[in-house]
């Protein structure tokens, strides 16, 4: 019986040597074949970097001004008798907005200008009667002070009067009501904003080292808006200021744009591109080719394949450059340092490449770059 025990665990011993024999040899060869695989050639596009000539200009973010602008009040106090616009309106120079109630001003001003008859009508008589020897200096004085008071008096009574008629002080586009029919309103009360938009001002903030640049005339200037993504405004420098903002070193410059179409508006923020009278060369390369990092943003270059003694070899490879950015304008970027001219550069399959991986060039679906895409909106 304990012969028997002991032949079985013999064989169950064996079988098992044998089985993780075999597992170990697997095993063993999965390294190896592990540690000599080489995995395949990664697909990219690539791209020949240029040099490109490029104006040379400066963005900032404006702000839309109106050429003139004021929110319309009223001197005097009363009730809003008499309403003639509708929010929105285009109003003319000098075009009636609004009327306070004027009765009592209306009834003072009768009086007075009888008033001012009477006292007319006594001048010219205390004249004939000095004439004739009649009366006296005295009364002849009293009449011509008499006469001068009620004409004032007629002029003060107009004057409130006229106060209390609103006119448009020049020509522009009104912005919404603020005030009903019936309404007693205050000194100061806003009754609506007028604002002047066939041309407008737009304020930005460029850096102090460019202000030499700023004091030539006609200096060109273009406007973009989020709100209108295919329109495109050009004006010129208008004004810079006397002063520099100790705070940010920044100085503020005001250009003037045409705006007949009123689509700019007071108070939009605009994009602001100047384009200052010289002309830069740089290297560009598409924005799809850069791989940004906290620690610096890079690109890959297709070089020529080599071995690890540093022997050529079929095939290319990838090989990192970090590189310093520029300007961007529009799916193209410029670069400072990091890059030359000539060399090619991965624009799309970058993410999954390291330093030294091979690849293979097929610019078959290479994505197209422009300085100034116009995208179809679909």
């Amino acid at each position: 019986m304990f012969k028997k025990v002991a032949l079985t665990i013999v064989a169950l011993l064996i079988v098992v040597g044998v089985i993780g024999g075999a597992k170990g040899a697997q095993i063993a060869a999965l390294i190896k074949s592990g540690e000599t695989f080489v995995p395949p050639p990664e697909t990219v596009t690539a791209i020949e970097a240029k040099e490109e000539v490029w104006e040379d200009t400066l963005s900032a973010v404006g702000t839309v001004v109106a050429l003139q602008g004021i929110t319309i009040t009223t001197e005097s106090p009363g009730v809003v008798k008499d309403i003639r616009f509708e929010s929105g309106d285009l109003a003319k120079k000098g075009s009636l907005l609004l009327r306070l109630d004027t009765s009592v001003e209306a009834a003072q001003i009768a009086q007075a200008q009888a008033q001012k008859k009477l006292a007319k009508l006594q001048l010219e008589r205390a004249e004939k009667l000095q004439k004739a020897g009649v009366a006296a200096q005295a009364e002849l004085d009293s009449a011509k002070a008499q006469a001068k008071q009620t004409r004032a008096q007629v002029g003060n009574y107009s004057a409130v009067l006229a106060r209390k008629i609103i006119k448009a002080p020049f020509t522009g586009r009104l912005g919404i009501r603020q005030v009903d029919l019936g309404e007693y309103v205050t000194p100061g009360a806003p009754i609506v904003t007028l604002q002047d938009l066939t041309s407008v001002y737009v304020d930005f903030r460029l850096p102090q080292s460019r202000v030499g640049v700023l004091s030539q005339p006609g200096l060109k200037v273009r406007v973009t808006s989020d709100a209108f993504p295919k329109a495109k405004w050009e004006g010129t420098v208008d004004a810079v200021d006397a002063a520099i903002d100790s705070a940010t070193r920044n100085v503020r410059v005001r250009a003037i744009f045409k705006n007949p179409d009123e689509r700019l508006k007071a108070g939009m923020f605009v994009n602001v591109e100047v384009v200052f009278p010289t002309e830069q060369k740089h290297v560009v390369i598409p924005a799809t080719s850069i791989q940004y990092a906290p620690y610096g943003d890079s690109v890959f270059l297709v070089v020529d394949a080599k071995n690890e003694d540093g022997t050529p070899k079929e095939g290319k490879e990838a090989k990192q450059a970090f590189i310093r950015l520029g300007d961007r304008r529009g799916d193209l970027v410029a670069i400072n340092s990091g890059l030359e001219a000539g060399q090619m550069v991965v624009t799309s399959g970058g993410f999954k490449l390291k330093n030294g991986m091979s690849i293979v060039v097929d610019n078959e679906l290479q994505p197209d770059a422009k300085a100034n895409p116009t995208p179809e909106d679909k």
